[in-house]
C-alpha cells in the first residue's frame, strides 16, 4: 500500500473541488466534542482535504448542544473558501445512531460521506487509507475492520467473544463478504449511501448491519480497511438489554432480507419536481399545554414549506397568530367538521392532519412529503409513538397498545419501526393527504366520531389512490392513562369498529377485529359452565385461559414488577372492553355521534 502522503493525495483527488462530508453521531459528549471537532478540522486542514463536519447531537442531555453551537461559530459554514466548515445538526430526542446518520446525511452535500464516531476512539488520521482502499479495490463502501490483518485493536476478551459470535452469525445469515460491520468508521460514495438510507428501517443497534446488507443486495462493492482502536473502560461491559436489542434488530434484518425480500421490493419514490406547500390542520377544543407542545414541534420542522391551521371551538387570544399559524374558531363541532373547515382554508397541495395531543418529530414533514413523489400515493401515515415524557400510567397505556396480543399486525401504528407498506385504514393523528383528493371526496364525512378516519380512508381508496405507511414519519401521541380514560377511549373505537364491520366492510371487515369478542364469548361460556358441566370438563375449559394468561404475561414482561403487573392487567382489561363494545356496535342499529371533550381522541 502507498505511503501516507500518497493516501492523502488520493483522498484529495477523489474529493476534488467539493468537500468530504463527515457525519459524527454524538450523544452526551459535552466535555469533549468541541476539542474533537477542532482536532478533526486541524487534521484535514493540514492535509489539504476540504471537508464539512456534521456532528449530529442525538438528543443529548448534557452540554453537547451548546458546545457544538460554540465550535460551529469557529468554522463558518457560509465561508466557501474555508478548508473545513462545521454544520451541526441538533435533534430534540434520542433516536439512535441510524436516525442520527440519516439526519446528518440530509444535511450533507459531499460526493463522499464518512461516518465516524464522535468520541474519536477511531481516529480520522486513517481517512487517507480508506480512500486509497476505495480506489485500489474499486469499492463503493470501505468499512473499518477490527479483524483486518493490519488493525491494531485493544479491547477486553469478553468483547472479543461477543464480537466473534456476532460476526459468525452475520456471515452465515446475511452473507456479507466482510469480517466486521460494527466498527465506527465507514466511507461511502454518496449515491450508494442515499439508496440504502431510503430503504433503511433500523434506527439503533443494528443499523450498520442493515445499511451494509441493503447496499450489498443492490450491487454495491464493499472493501475493508485496517483501524487502530483503543477501547476505554466505558466499553468494558455489555448490558443484557443491549445484547437483546442487538439480536432482535439483527434478526429483523435477516427476516426482511431473506424471507420478505423487502429491501429489493421497496420502491423509493422519485424526487419531487418542487417542494409542495403543506397545510397542517389541527382540530382542538381549546388552547392547552399539549397544543403548545404540538406547535413547538412544528416550529422546528426541517421542511419549511408549510402553514398551520388551528381549529379551536372559540377565540383563543393565548394562541399566537401570524407567520405560519392561522387560528379559525369553529364553534363546538365534531373533529370531522373542524377538519373540513381546515381543508377549505388550506393553501397547500398536501394537507397534514395531526391531533392537538400529539407532536411531530423534526423530520415529520420532510420524510412524509417525499412519498408523494409517487403519483399513485394519495395519503401517507406514520407511527404515533408514546412520548417518553408521558406520565407513568399513560406510558403503561402505551405499552398496552404496543403489545403483540392487543394490536397484533397493527402494532406499526404505535411504535417506530416495521416496514413500509400499503394500508387500508389509518388514524388522523398522523395522516397527510393530497388536497386534490380531499376536494374530490368532499373531505371528511360528518356523521361519525370516532370512526371518521376509517370512512376518509375508504373514500381515498375508492378514488384509486394508495395510502402508504412509512415508519420514519413519526409523531409522538400522548396516551390515555390506565385504566378509566384508556378503556373509555378504546370502548368508543371498538363500538364504531363493530358498527362499521356491517355497514362499511371494505376496510373494516378483518378477522382480527373479531378476536377479542370471541375471547369474551369464551369467558361467558366458561363462567356459565360452572352450573351444568362436570368437573373434568370445567378443568379442560380453563386450560385455554391458562395459556392465554401465560402468553400475556410473557409478552408484557418487565423487570419492574409493578410495570409488568399493570401492563398484564391492562391487556386483559383491553381485550374484555374491546370485545364487549365491538359486539355492542355489531348489534347496534345506529351509532351515536359524540362531541369532542376533555378525553378527546
Amino acid at each position: 500500500m502507498a505511503d501516507v502522503r500518497e493516501e492523502w493525495a488520493q483522498a484529495r483527488s477523489c474529493v476534488g473541488d467539493g468537500r468530504l462530508s463527515v457525519v459524527l453521531p454524538v450523544y452526551n459528549l459535552g466535555s469533549t466534542i468541541a476539542a474533537n471537532v477542532r482536532e478533526i478540522a486541524a487534521l484535514y486542514a493540514k492535509h489539504g482535504l476540504r471537508a464539512e463536519l456534521i456532528p449530529v447531537d442525538d438528543g443529548s442531555t448534557d452540554a453537547t448542544r451548546a458546545a457544538l453551537l460554540a465550535v460551529a461559530r469557529e468554522y463558518d459554514a457560509a465561508d466557501a473558501r474555508a478548508p473545513v466548515v462545521v454544520k451541526p445538526v441538533l435533534l430534540d430526542r434520542n433516536g439512535g445512531k441510524g436516525a442520527a446518520l440519516r439526519a446528518g446525511f440530509e444535511a450533507s452535500t459531499g460526493g463522499y460521506v464518512l461516518l465516524l464516531d464522535g468520541d474519536l476512539d477511531i481516529h480520522p488520521a486513517q481517512t487517507g487509507r480508506f480512500f486509497a482502499e476505495m480506489r485500489a479495490k474499486d469499492a463503493d463502501i470501505v468499512v473499518g475492520s477490527k479483524r483486518h490483518p493490519e488493525s491494531v485493536v485493544q479491547y477486553p476478551w469478553h468483547r472479543r467473544i461477543v464480537s466473534w459470535a456476532y460476526f459468525t452469525l452475520v456471515r452465515l445469515a446475511i452473507g456479507l463478504p466482510i469480517t466486521d460491520t460494527q466498527t465506527g468508521m465507514k466511507l461511502f460514495k454518496r449515491g450508494v449511501l442515499g439508496e440504502a438510507l431510503g430503504r433503511m428501517l433500523v434506527k439503533t443497534y443494528a443499523f450498520d448491519l442493515e445499511l451494509l446488507a441493503i447496499a450489498r443486495q443492490r450491487g454495491a462493492r464493499i472493501a475493508e480497511a485496517p483501524v487502530v482502536i483503543h477501547f476505554g473502560s466505558k466499553f468494558g461491559a455489555l448490558k443484557p438489554s443491549t445484547v437483546k436489542a442487538m439480536a432482535q434488530d439483527s434478526l429483523a434484518v435477516f427476516y426482511r432480507l431473506r424471507v420478505l425480500d423487502y429491501y429489493a421490493s421497496r420502491t423509493v419514490p422519485p424526487p419531487l419536481a418542487h417542494n409542495p406547500f403543506v397545510s397542517v390542520v389541527i382540530a382542538c377544543p381549546h388552547a392547552s399545554a399539549v397544543l403548545e407542545e404540538c406547535l413547538k414541534g412544528l416550529s422546528v420542522q426541517t421542511y419549511r414549506h408549510f402553514e398551520v391551521i388551528v381549529l379551536p371551538d372559540g377565540p383563543e387570544p393565548a394562541l399566537e397568530t401570524g407567520g405560519r399559524v392561522c387560528v379559525l374558531p369553529t364553534g363546538k363541532v365534531r373533529p370531522a367538521e373542524k377538519r373540513n373547515v381546515g381543508i377549505a382554508a388550506a393553501k397547500g397541495e398536501i394537507v397534514a392532519f395531526i391531533d392537538d395531543d400529539a407532536y411531530p418529530d423534526a423530520h415529520w414533514l420532510e420524510y412524509a412529503v417525499r412519498e408523494f413523489g409517487d403519483s399513485t400515493v394519495g395519503a401517507v401515515g406514520g407511527p404515533g409513538v408514546t412520548p417518553p415524557g408521558d406520565g407513568f400510567l399513560a406510558r403503561i397505556g402505551g405499552r398496552v397498545y404496543d403489545n403483540l396480543l392487543v394490536s397484533g399486525n397493527y402494532r406499526y401504528r404505535y411504535k417506530a419501526g416495521g416496514i413500509c407498506r400499503d394500508v387500508d385504514d389509518y388514524p388522523s393523528c398522523n395522516l397527510l393527504v393530497r388536497k386534490s383528493i380531499l376536494d374530490r371526496i368532499k373531505g371528511y364525512r360528518k356523521d361519525f366520531w370516532p370512526g371518521e378516519d376509517t370512512l376518509l380512508c375508504k373514500d381515498i381508496l375508492e378514488t384509486g389512490a394508495r395510502i402508504y405507511y412509512n415508519p420514519w414519519v413519526v409523531v409522538y401521541h400522548h396516551r390515555r392513562p390506565l385504566f378509566g380514560p384508556h378503556l373509555r377511549q378504546l370502548g368508543r373505537y371498538a363500538f364504531h369498529r363493530g358498527y362499521f364491520v356491517k355497514r362499511y366492510p371494505s376496510n373494516s371487515l378483518h378477522l382480527s377485529y373479531f378476536v377479542p369478542s370471541l375471547f369474551v364469548l369464551y369467558l361467558a361460556v366458561l363462567a356459565a359452565s360452572v352450573w351444568f358441566l362436570p368437573a373434568w370438563a370445567r378443568v379442560a375449559g380453563v386450560v385455554p385461559l391458562g395459556f392465554y394468561l401465560a402468553l400475556a404475561a410473557l409478552t408484557t414482561f418487565s423487570v419492574n414488577p409493578l410495570v409488568w403487573a399493570l401492563t398484564l392487567a391492562g391487556v386483559v382489561a383491553t381485550h374484555v372492553t374491546y370485545g364487549v363494545r365491538f359486539l355492542c356496535g355489531l348489534l347496534a342499529k345506529k351509532a351515536p355521534c359524540e362531541f369532542i371533550g376533555k378525553d378527546h381522541a
